[in-house]
């Protein structure tokens, strides 16, 4: 073989293999799919009773809102995989419970709402009216209370906020739409001393405890990557739900295209967010639950036509791969989840093989930016 045909075929080779290794990268659909059901598989498998109580430090039921979030998940896997198994769990656990909440159908809390969100898309496929008889008495109930500050915690606005806009489109009634808006400004600018949201840098104090004059060891404002997490996260379900021309929506897109501009700056080399956006040296590191909230967002916002593709498609990419090729296990067990908390010190450690106090939250989060990668891998 002549010398330069040596040289040609090493080059050709060497670009097949990088080739292949742009393609794993960019990840196709099929290979996105294949880790949320590998993910879905392993947290169904050591979960077959949907109603078996959830024991950590304390025992608590199964309809809490961190397996509340893995069900809002679960649906977002089952609306591009519509495998019967799915949706029966999905069903078992709200007639395990019900169509119930924790606290009954007068809680206020967030929290213990949460399962409303399910509850409220199963009644979609199959319109049984116990399914929303419920969820649509608690919400009612606040919404014929003056307050309007029961979200005095950012997580609170994940948690509740899609309800609102669930039940606003689903019975064709504004007041669910204004009491929404009502709560959400109520958390952005009055909670605290001047609201949870900071203006600055267009990131959120998770509660008052968090704001100004309370600090980072560098001296920056304390912004959690979970809690931002959350109100990035409801905004993009709260956008999806109604229509473009609904009351107030231009709010949630300014406050939402703010938080994409000021997360993309922070976005950690290795393709995640640490705990703490803003201090990186206190309990730094990759951190999975956020980044899935953060990466759910932005693609969904390239998805919709309102945030830039040649801007934030790398961004995503390189999130997504980052939790699929370095938190991922070969069995579906998701590594580098920080546990139930309120600030970056909470949860600790957060490792590839620690197991969080409740597994379910960071899958349901994984399988929602999954799905919007998927989508956007599609286009």
């Amino acid at each position: 073989m002549s010398r330069i045909t040596s040289t040609t075929l090493t080059l050709l080779l060497l670009m097949i293999t990088m080739g292949g290794l742009r393609a794993q990268k960019a990840t196709s659909p099929e290979i996105i799919l294949e880790k949320m059901q590998l993910a879905n598989k392993y947290f169904m498998e050591k979960w077959p009773d949907v109603g078996k109580t959830i024991v950590t430090n304390r025992e608590r039921p199964s309809n809490i809102w961190t397996r509340a979030v893995y069900y809002e998940g679960l649906m977002q896997l089952y609306s591009i995989d519509p495998d019967q198994k799915y949706y029966q769990y999905a069903v078992d656990w709200g007639e395990f419970h019900k169509w119930g909440f924790r606290s009954g159908n007068y809680t206020r809390n967030a929290d213990d709402q949460c399962a409303g969100q399910t509850y409220i898309e199963l009644y979609q496929i199959d319109p049984k009216p116990e399914r929303i008889e419920n969820i649509i008495e608690c919400i009612d109930n606040v919404c014929n209370n003056e307050a309007n500050d029961d979200w005095n915690w950012i997580d609170a606005i994940q948690m509740a906020m899609p309800i609102y806009a669930q039940l606003g489109v689903l019975l064709n009634d504004q007041k669910y739409f204004e009491k929404m808006y009502q709560m959400y400004m109520f958390s952005r600018n009055q909670h605290g001393e001047n609201g949870l949201w900071n203006p600055k840098d267009k990131l959120w104090w998770r509660d008052a405890d968090f704001d100004s004059p309370y600090t980072e060891p560098n001296g920056e404002d304390c912004y959690w990557s979970r809690g931002n997490g959350w109100v990035y996260m409801a905004l993009a379900r709260v956008m999806t739900i109604m229509p473009k021309d609904g009351p107030h929506y231009k709010q949630y897109l300014k406050d939402f295209k703010a938080m994409t501009k000021a997360l993309a700056k922070i976005q950690r080399e290795d393709g995640t967010w640490n705990v703490s956006l803003h201090d990186p040296n206190n309990y730094g590191g990759m951190e999975l639950s956020g980044t899935a909230m953060f990466v759910y967002g932005m693609a969904w916002g390239i998805n919709n036509g309102v945030l830039s593709e040649k801007k934030y498609l790398p961004i995503v990419e390189k999130a997504w791969n980052a939790m699929i090729n370095d938190c991922l296990h070969p069995n579906g067990f998701l590594g580098y989840v920080q546990s139930t908390g309120k600030e970056p010190k909470d949860g600790q450690p957060v490792t590839y093989d620690k197991i969080p106090d409740f597994e379910d939250y960071g899958l349901g989060a994984f399988l929602f930016a999954g799905k919007e990668m998927y989508v956007l891998m599609n286009k």
